[in-house]
């Protein structure tokens, strides 16, 4: 394989070649992660190109976040022609993926079940809003839609304010990293009965999946979950967010034998013996108590001050920090998170990488996010178009 989203061999997935159809996060996401594993990536766009690219600063954001790594192609899939480009492409290819409106690409002829009768070794992913099964399957869905819909709004924010969503689309983000999971796990199984698989998730249930722990409470017969802002609803102290000097920290201390040492740490030891603050149990039947207890005992410290105090002692504790001060951390810095993609044209832009390592594999330096249709011509080529097949696919208005 000889491309310009190539990888060095020893990539994990040097030599598969995947193709996306997807649009803002989930879909590009999944094949993204991908691409920063080893497979090649080809991006097939409408002429217009990924809505992304047309909804301002933080679209062109998207575009940068997830699409690393990927070569262009813009294509009218509503054409006859059109359509042939991406059968061609999808004959060489090992994955699909998509996340476009419910029934789009059915209606071009290019869904999973037209697709795999074709090529039954492609591995095809298709993520939805809702699902396929239910009366919600024709609805178009969003991270938001999830967030509400799944229950996560209904346990995040304080108790006296209206439901919150998470700060970020993290549903369309996991749902990235899940799809991604799981066509890796098909491409395993493709390698012992060499049949490829169709693949379905929906953001719903995905949304549901990142809940686990508190639906199986629910599940288990506990009572309907409720927002409380910080803290957990079954321990204390637990996810409870303390002012400090400086800011505020986050602190878990609610096993028996932490909650102890928190007490000794702090030099309050007698706080151990409080009726109210005993127990687990108790400590969460006094949870404002507690609080103003934790507050007292720490607000008069610097966050960084708390941090290394609490964890020095094996506690968990963590300073609430704003984007600005995650960037100059240096645990950060140590990590080599923050990747820099350079792409042909001059490009260069800051971007998070890889959320893990293999071996002592430096991160990648990924290629740049591509222009739409930046590598239009030189996809028609490998896939058997020649000059003037290309050029006529240009006059015809077929590509971009």
């Amino acid at each position: 394989m000889n491309d310009s989203a190539s990888v060095p061999p020893a990539a994990p997935l040097a030599g598969v070649r995947v193709v996306d159809l997807g649009q803002y996060i989930a879909g590009p996401g999944a094949a993204m992660t991908l691409a920063e594993l080893g497979a090649s990536v080809i991006k097939i766009e409408p002429l217009a190109g990924d809505q992304a690219r047309h909804i301002g600063r933080y679209g062109e954001s998207m575009v940068r976040a997830y699409n690393r790594g990927k070569r262009s192609i813009a294509l009218d899939l509503k054409s006859d022609a059109g359509r042939e480009a991406a059968l061609r492409l999808i004959s060489r290819a090992d994955v699909v993926i998509q996340n476009l409106r419910p029934g789009v690409v059915d209606k071009l002829g290019l869904g999973p079940a037209s697709v795999r009768e074709r090529f039954p070794r492609v591995v095809y992913l298709s993520i939805s809003g809702f699902g396929s099964r239910g009366p919600s399957r024709d609805r178009p869905g969003y991270d938001i839609a999830a967030q509400a819909e799944s229950g996560l709004m209904s346990v995040t924010g304080e108790p006296d304010r209206p439901p919150q969503k998470v700060g970020v689309p993290i549903v369309d983000a996991a749902a990235a990293h899940l799809g991604a999971q799981a066509v890796l796990a098909a491409l395993y199984g493709r390698e012992k009965t060499g049949v490829g698989a169709t693949i379905e998730t929906s953001l719903l249930d995905v949304a549901m999946h990142l809940q686990a722990a508190t639906w199986a409470d629910f599940l288990g017969g506990g009572p309907e979950p409720t927002r409380i802002g910080d803290g957990q609803p079954h321990n204390a102290p637990a996810a409870e967010v303390v002012p400090t000097r400086d800011g505020h920290i986050v602190l878990s201390a609610y096993a028996d034998e932490h909650w102890l040492r928190f007490c000794r740490v702090v030099g309050r030891e007698e706080l151990a013996r409080d009726p109210r603050f005993c127990s687990n149990e108790r400590r969460v039947a006094h949870r404002a108590a507690l609080r103003a207890m934790l507050r007292e005992c720490l607000s008069d410290r610097s966050s960084e001050e708390c941090v290394a105090l609490l964890a020095g002692n094996q506690i968990v504790a963590g300073a609430v920090r704003n984007y600005s001060q995650v960037l100059r951390s240096p645990g950060l810095e140590a990590s080599g998170l923050i990747v820099e993609a350079a792409g042909a044209d001059g490009l260069r832009y800051r971007a998070l990488g890889l959320p893990y390592r293999i071996d002592d594999a430096p991160q990648p330096a990924p290629h740049a996010a591509p222009a739409c249709g930046a590598d239009t011509d030189t996809l028609l080529a490998e896939a058997g178009y020649g000059a003037n097949d290309i050029a006529a696919l240009r006059r015809t208005g077929v590509v971009a």
